[in-house]
């Protein structure tokens, strides 16, 4: 999807112009994918630009860097007031925000300790991920050939930067086979997430989205769907997921950032339900929009305003 350039992009502490945010080649990060990043939206609202849960997508942000033994060179409390000028600056009431952290220019070599670490965070408007019809209609999955990387192996817990190989793979594959997003299992067969969504199941009056022991990322916008979910009245449960589980599933859909919530429509040729949104999805989608443009009291205390 083609991004819409914005007058600025904060870079290590001051806003520079759209093209003049460049990088080195020799950039550490571009050569061994070592760094984190998180997306976030900004929602127009009445009061203005709206960042949905921003704290928690920082706190989220620095938690992956932890990880990949990463230090960021500002606070949190920083990188919250960076990301809301970098919202105003461009006079966005509306966008998608990307803060990303990584190794820059001046060491070589697999050693990521003596690098010096490089904050960036870029503005832009950006549609749903996977369309407007596939939120009114619902999309089509396909599990993928290729797994979702063992605990062991990569962190799927950390955002990574380079881990999302793994998922670009998987979602070329599926599109290329004629669906809309992949489903990737864990090593050990347990529905994971798709390429950059978590997944629900909703089944026997239950909702159901996989743990983190399979492979799942912690999302923000599925521990927000679990909550309207729950403030519905509707039993949620984080639990093991088979393959045969989506085929069986009288609802499902998709959660992200950049997705937001996404029925899905049939998975491997499976048509789920009756081939529509189900009314569960429906409740959770609407509920969802109106919360991230601070229409809800209940959850008015998840939107930061900009200025």
């Amino acid at each position: 999807m083609p991004i819409t350039t914005t007058d600025y992009i904060w870079m290590d502490g001051e806003l520079v112009a759209w093209d003049e945010a460049k990088i080195h080649v020799l950039t550490h990060s571009l050569h061994y994918g070592c760094g984190v990043f998180e997306g976030i939206r900004a929602y127009r609202t009445a009061g203005g630009p709206g960042i949905f849960r921003l704290s928690d997508h920082v706190n989220r942000l620095f938690a992956s860097a932890k990880i990949f033994l990463i230090d960021i060179p500002y606070s949190r409390a920083q990188i919250v007031e960076a990301v809301k000028a970098t919202v105003v600056a461009n006079k966005l009431e509306e966008c998608y925000i990307r803060p990303l952290v990584y190794l820059g220019y001046g060491e070589m070599g697999l050693l990521t300790l003596n690098c010096e670490v490089k904050v960036a965070i870029a503005t832009w408007p950006w549609g749903t991920y996977l369309g407007d019809d596939g939120v009114q209609h619902g999309i089509r999955l396909k599990v993928s050939s290729w797994q979702r990387h063992d605990p062991n192996a990569l962190p799927p817990a950390a955002k990574g930067t380079g881990m999302y190989i793994n998922s670009s793979m998987a979602k070329a594959e599926a599109l290329k086979a004629g669906y809309d997003e992949a489903v990737l299992l864990s090593p050990q067969g347990y529905v994971s997430e798709c390429t950059g969504e978590n997944i629900f199941i909703f089944r026997n009056e239950r909702l159901v989205t996989p743990p983190v022991t399979a492979g799942a990322l912690e999302g923000v916008t599925q521990s927000s769907v679990m909550v309207i979910a729950r403030d519905l009245g509707v039993e949620v449960e984080v639990a093991n997921v088979l393959r045969s589980d989506l085929y069986t599933a009288e609802e499902a859909f998709l959660t992200g950032t950049a997705a937001e919530v996404v029925p899905v429509r049939s998975v491997d040729d499976r048509v789920v339900g009756d081939g529509t949104p189900g009314p569960v999805t429906r409740k959770i989608q609407e509920t969802y929009k109106a919360a991230v443009r601070g229409e809800m009291d209940r959850y008015h205390h998840w939107v930061e305003h900009a200025s």
